[in-house]
């Protein structure tokens, strides 16, 4: 029987090259970037690069992201964490800028191991860290602008006491429950507080 085990990714620096008939062809990893993620904005990718940016906070960028994990990152000290985002301006046309409401489904751990679904539905991160691209001039938004972004830090605890098992909080709910509030430069700190 064939081996089918999973697939242990490589961290990629953009110089690879497609090949057609074992020759390279004029086309690297860096162009498929550049026209797959270049939309920073999009729903999607926005949540991508929210990710990116509290794993670099954290100082555990030099990995690769895991899609399917259970939560998105995990500290060298075991803090599990899950990131959500959101945005006023959207890369669609809008009449008046997004309201915020944050996805906070619980969720079935997947146990790799067993090749299964656990049947206990639960966050499975230490804590959430809400991304809010704060910015509201369609002109001059930047999501790498880290000044445009502000974070709201909450143990998953308190989220859940607060409110069992809710698919999604607006702003104005989260924070009654009064999250920690930072910027980029802070976010390390305050996250590790937020746990301890």
């Amino acid at each position: 029987m064939e081996d089918l085990s999973a697939i242990e990714a490589t961290r990629k620096t953009g110089s690879e090259l497609f090949t057609l008939g074992g020759s390279p062809l004029p086309l690297n990893l860096l162009s498929f970037w550049q026209w797959s993620s270049s939309n920073l904005v999009g729903n999607a990718m926005r949540g991508i690069l929210a990710e990116y940016i509290v794993t670099s906070a954290i100082g555990v960028s030099n990995g690769i992201r895991d899609q399917w994990d259970a939560y998105d990152i995990h500290t060298e000290n075991g803090i599990r964490i899950e990131v959500k985002s959101c945005a006023y301006i959207q890369s669609w046309e809008q009449k008046k800028h997004s309201s915020i409401k944050f996805g906070i489904r619980p969720t079935r751990r997947e146990d790799l191991d067993a090749k299964e679904r656990s049947q206990l539905v639960s966050r499975q991160a230490d804590v959430y860290v809400f991304c809010l691209l704060i910015h509201r001039d369609q002109n001059t938004l930047n999501p790498l602008d880290l000044d445009q972004w502000m974070f709201y830090v909450l143990p998953t605890k308190v989220l859940n006491e607060s409110v069992g098992a809710q698919k999604s909080i607006s702003l104005s709910r989260l924070e009654r429950l009064n999250p920690l509030t930072c910027g980029y430069s802070d976010l390390k700190a305050t996250v590790f507080h937020a746990v301890t």
